[in-house]
């Protein structure tokens, strides 16, 4: 790695994408202040233990804290470099929520300095950053800030776009390996924001302006959207013409121009399940393709949940269970993917908050990622997948979590199962 000129880097929101950044950057021996509005998450830092599941992760902030090179705090510092990396939630009419950007912004303004630079990483829609820059101006009129329209004027501070693509359970390696989006407010706030990420990027640093990097981010998400509502599209209408949809997919991606997603029970995580919205907020009557996206997707959750619904009937129906009250429901997963513990807008987690909020069927939940259930799931019972599988008159695989994989193994009577991960093709394979 090159030298650096960034004696001292800020990180404010450590959460899934700040906390790493900020241990990254550590690592490479740079002083790091981590800023959380969370004293408990500060606490947990500073005692060199982090407060979320991330692979190596916890080695790295034990390390570092311990050397002296991380510390967090409420309140940010001086600093020659900041990194604004909170949450950009979509309000309920699907706008998005920027008061987290402009707190962060106006918490980092007075200990703002000429010389420093600030970037957003936080996924945003097209002008958050101009605003962001706005937000900046007004705590502090004493300084200079640039504009896209003063290309060649020199500014006290620095500002750029650049967004975080890293996967959940990779994001160490991601960090490092991945190529990187550095969208500057004038190509000068580029090079600069670009020095700061050789500090710890090996792959690639590709330069744009900071309207086009926020659309890149958004594009990236909303493609995947598109085409994951494909998949969950094909589903709704398999079912209806009674045909295996995973067998369907898996002919049809025998062509060789075909690659087609696989279904599933909605769409989740921080990222794609939010940010095409932002494109849609931004242009309503253009983005037709990418709202109808987020529209299936979004009520793929209902049609599970009324299949589960179905099938406690069936239970009911076949009198097998005479009273719904006695009806067993095992819900296996709540995290948004497999194999890891976050559960932001998950799609999992919201079939099992509406099943127990309308059913009075007896639910019981495999998650083997948490050690006790949400409060508002408390309910129902947490439970390892032998003895849930054993007593449940329905199955709803909601997530496939590797340990589920071998579960046809572990049935022991004609159990109903609502497979909306296609856990069954997977099984086929193991036997």
């Amino acid at each position: 790695m090159k030298q650096t000129n960034f004696k001292k880097i800020c990180v404010v929101g450590l959460g899934y994408i700040g906390l790493p950044t900020a241990a990254i950057l550590a690592s490479r021996k740079v002083k790091v202040a981590g800023v959380d509005i969370n004293s408990h998450t500060v606490d947990t830092i500073n005692a060199g233990k982090i407060h979320i599941v991330e692979p190596e992760l916890d080695i790295i902030v034990r390390a570092v804290v311990q050397e002296g090179y991380l510390k967090a705090s409420t309140q940010p510092e001086t600093a020659d470099a900041f990194i604004i990396a909170v949450p950009t939630p979509s309000k309920e009419d699907h706008q998005p929520d920027l008061s987290y950007v402009r707190a962060a912004a106006e918490s980092i303004a007075p200990v703002l300095k000429p010389g420093d630079l600030v970037i957003l990483e936080s996924t945003s829609p097209v002008g958050t950053t101009d605003q962001m820059t706005a937000w900046l101006k007004i705590a502090r009129p004493d300084l200079a800030f640039p504009t896209t329209h003063q290309e060649n004027e020199i500014p006290d501070v620095n500002i750029a776009y650049c967004p975080e693509r890293v996967l959940p359970g990779q994001v160490i390696r991601e960090l490092v390996h991945n190529d990187r989006i550095i969208g500057g407010i004038t190509t000068r706030c580029t090079e600069r924001a670009q020095a700061l990420y050789r500090v710890f990027v090996t792959g690639k640093l590709l330069s744009t302006n900071a309207r086009t990097a926020e659309m890149v981010k958004l594009t990236e998400n909303a493609f995947r959207d598109v085409n994951i509502a494909f998949a969950n599209e094909l589903s709704l209408i398999c079912d209806q013409l009674s045909i295996n949809v995973w067998e369907l997919i898996k002919l049809a991606n025998h062509h060789p121009r075909v690659n087609i997603l696989q279904p599933g029970p909605g769409v989740g995580g921080h990222c794609i399940a939010v940010d095409p919205w932002f494109i849609v907020s931004r242009s309503p009557e253009q983005a037709k393709l990418i709202r109808t996206a987020r529209q299936i997707n979004d009520h793929k959750p209902e049609w599970v949940i009324n299949k589960v619904n179905e099938a406690i009937d069936q239970c009911l129906a076949s009198g097998q269970r005479a009273a719904r009250q006695e009806v067993v429901v095992a819900l296996l997963g709540l995290a948004f993917k497999p194999n890891i513990d976050d559960f932001r807008e998950s799609p999992a987690a919201h079939i099992a908050k509406k099943l127990l909020a309308t059913s009075e069927a007896r639910f019981i939940v495999v998650e083997p990622f948490i050690d006790q259930l949400p409060a508002d799931l408390a309910h129902a019972h947490l439970a390892d997948l032998e003895p849930a599988l054993a007593a449940a008159d329905v199955i709803a695989v909601l997530v496939k979590h590797d340990c589920f994989k071998a579960m046809i193994k572990l049935l022991k009577h004609p159990a109903r199962l609502v497979d909306a991960v296609g856990i069954l093709e997977d099984a086929e394979h193991l036997q």
